[in-house]
């Protein structure tokens, strides 16, 4: 998977900033943060280090584009200038804190006083040396908002990332498929040994490794009551007949994620795991159909919602049934906007997963989830992989 460097190079639309500055009468657009801000690293696509960092977005006099700074340390310089997609990488005033560097960018673009807008998230320092270099430090939510519509290469970045965890699932059905049950022991086997759910998880783990991605710790197995927690990560024996849920949510070098969930059962008895895959899927394809711009977010979670209740499964319930929203948006966070609760309409260019699912601690749990861009008539996938309860080894 090709990295931000050279052809393959990751920019960014800052006119929703222009847009930003113009409606507010700011002067610029500051954040401060390291690798680990999201937003940070949509703005730069600057992917180091981990100590803080400044981007600056001046207004200009007679344009409609914003001259952007990444103020970046000194030994980062190469990479820097290698990854940053704006105006200028500033390695000046080295021993000063991001947020006095930033204002320091500000002053030297022309502006000495003013309306900054950060994000919401801006360290409480950097707000501090803004307000004190003399500007009116205000929040904004722009940069969110930007990044719920992204562009055709971000597109290609979350297709690729999809299709590693694609890859991941696959080889935890196939490992499903290959196990064996002990009867007398109340055990599923595979490979000379017990198989439990840290097994299964390194089995998906090694695949995204060998295909560019990190599991960033967000490879969730679980078996049985622990396929009702939703974002278990521990060790558990897998057993036959119970539900075995794995949610595949990798991040790629450019900082896009994928998500993915499926739900199997090594011989099951067609009982309540039945019923409720039977449920999650017809909730499924009740969400996707309402998916398309101009749709109330909210919609698309009311469809699946009404759909579980007709199966006979309580929904907006805090531990048995559907427990929480239907999807959520993903990029360069797992989880950021749109939310599928909120009733603002779907935009042509959001992502977001679509993922019912229904749960009981005494029975366990079912999940089907899919990543989708929504177009103006409806949705694409950003990746498929086939539905069955029963695993099998697929070519």
């Amino acid at each position: 998977m090709p990295g931000a460097d050279g052809a393959d190079r990751l920019g960014t639309d800052y006119g929703p900033l222009a847009a930003a500055l113009a409606d507010r009468d700011a002067v610029g657009v500051v954040a401060v943060g390291d690798r680990f801000d999201d937003d940070l690293r949509y703005l730069t696509r600057f992917s180091g280090p981990d100590r803080d960092y400044a981007f600056v977005a001046g207004a200009v006099a007679g344009s409609d584009d914003p001259h952007t700074a990444l103020c970046a340390p000194a030994l980062f310089d190469e990479q820097a200038r290698r990854e940053f997609p704006g105006d200028e990488v500033r390695t000046d005033r080295q021993g000063d804190p991001a947020g006095v560097r930033a204002a320091a960018a500000l002053a030297d673009a022309g502006h000495d006083s003013g309306t900054v807008l950060v994000p919401q998230g801006i360290p409480h320092d950097a707000a501090v040396y803004l307000e004190d270099a003399g500007y009116e430090v205000t929040s904004t939510d722009a940069v969110a908002r930007a990044r719920e519509t992204k562009t055709d290469a971000e597109l290609d970045r979350l297709r690729r990332v999809q299709r590693a965890a694609i890859r991941g699932i696959r080889r935890a059905e196939t490992v499903l498929a290959e196990a064996t049950v002990d009867a007398d022991a109340d055990e599923v086997r595979w490979n000379g040994g017990v198989l439990s759910t840290e097994r299964l998880r390194r089995q998906v783990n090694e695949v995204l490794a060998a295909h560019g991605v990190r599991d960033a710790g967000n490879t969730v197995v679980g078996a049985g009551a622990t396929a009702a927690d939703l974002h278990y990560t521990g060790t558990d024996v897998i057993r036959p007949g119970e539900t075995v849920l794995l949610d595949v949510s990798p991040r790629g070098p450019d900082g896009y994620y994928g998500d993915v969930t499926r739900t199997f059962a090594v011989d099951p008895d067609g009982g309540w795991e039945r019923r409720a895959y039977l449920a999650v899927e017809a909730a499924r394809e009740a969400a996707l159909e309402a998916v398309a711009a101009g749709v109330p977010a909210s919609t698309v979670h009311e469809e699946a919602a009404a759909e579980l209740a007709a199966h006979g499964f309580r929904v907006d319930s805090d531990e048995v049934g559907f427990t929480h929203s239907t999807g959520h948006g993903v990029g360069v966070s797992l989880h950021e906007g749109p939310s599928l609760t909120a009733d603002e309409p779907l935009e042509a260019g959001n992502v977001l997963t679509v993922e019912p699912g229904v749960y009981d601690p005494a029975e366990g749990g079912v999940r089907l989830e899919d990543l989708v861009v929504v177009a103006e008539d409806g949705f694409e996938f950003l990746g498929e992989y086939p539905f069955s309860l029963v695993p099998r080894e697929r070519v």
